[in-house]
């Protein structure tokens, strides 16, 4: 069973973002999808290195098994999103420890740690170490400074221009927002999240864009009931340019 244990993270926008740590069920349920298809793949490579070749095919299967077992999380975390299809399959996602997406050197340092984990059989050492630790981490998290936190559902589809980080143009006049209840410090937070934004972690990014445009809402006049998450963002600090209140 798990428990929704919480971690909050003061981002420098002055959004304070809570994310639900992943308990060692769903963790558990994650690594037995992933060692299943670890194992396809080991089958699938011996058979084929010894229907090629019965003399070398043993030792190219050996070689296989290995290089799938040490890359597999490795390649799935870094190029996915940290999610191997295990842990995409339970709604969880590997991320450092601040809401920034894994990286190759992180993945690396915390899935070779895995060996320690596994002491003395079943993750036993690794299960003591998530229920002991306040952030659910491993040994090989507390290593690479990692998390593994569940992935809440998006509740508004992304704009097309999500992947980028620069601003869109806009013309002032395209919506016509009030904002001038909005202060400089706000402006100035809204700003630096979205020069910042292509940083983080997907998730974590429209968490904080939610947050940030939830808190601004009531005081921007003129808003649209689909203006939201980074729209909505971008929409103020367009306006507010247009007023010469940006800086």
């Amino acid at each position: 069973m798990d428990y929704d244990d919480r971690l909050t993270i003061a981002t420098p926008e002055g959004v304070e973002l809570s994310l639900t740590l992943a308990g060692v069920g769903s963790r558990f349920a994650a690594a037995l999808i992933d060692l299943a298809i670890e194992i396809v793949l080991i089958v699938a490579v011996t058979i084929l290195a010894v229907s090629v070749d019965s003399g070398f095919g043993v030792a190219v299967g050996t070689i296989g098994a290995f290089l799938i077992v040490v890359a597999y999380d490795v390649l799935f975390e870094v190029l996915a999103g940290g999610q191997t299809p295990g842990k995409k399959a339970n709604g969880l996602r590997v991320v450092r420890s601040q809401g920034q997406p894994i990286e190759f050197v992180a993945s690396t340092i915390r899935n070779v740690m895995r060996l320690i984990d596994f002491l003395p059989t079943v993750y036993l050492i690794g299960i003591a170490s998530i229920l002991s630790t306040r952030k659910n981490q491993r040994l090989g998290d507390l290593a690479a400074d990692t998390i593994v936190v569940r992935e809440r559902k998006a509740s508004i589809s992304p704009p097309a221009w999500d992947r980028s980080t620069a601003l869109p143009a806009m013309p002032p006049s395209a919506i016509p927002l009030d904002v001038s209840l909005v202060t400089t410090d706000e402006i100035a937070a809204v700003r630096h999240y979205l020069e910042r934004r292509a940083q983080l972690d997907t998730v974590i990014r429209r968490d904080i864009a939610q947050t940030m445009a939830e808190r601004l809402r009531p005081k921007v006049g003129g808003v649209p009931d689909d203006l939201r998450g980074e729209a909505f963002l971008i929409a103020v600090l367009t306006a507010k340019t247009a007023r010469g209140e940006s800086s």
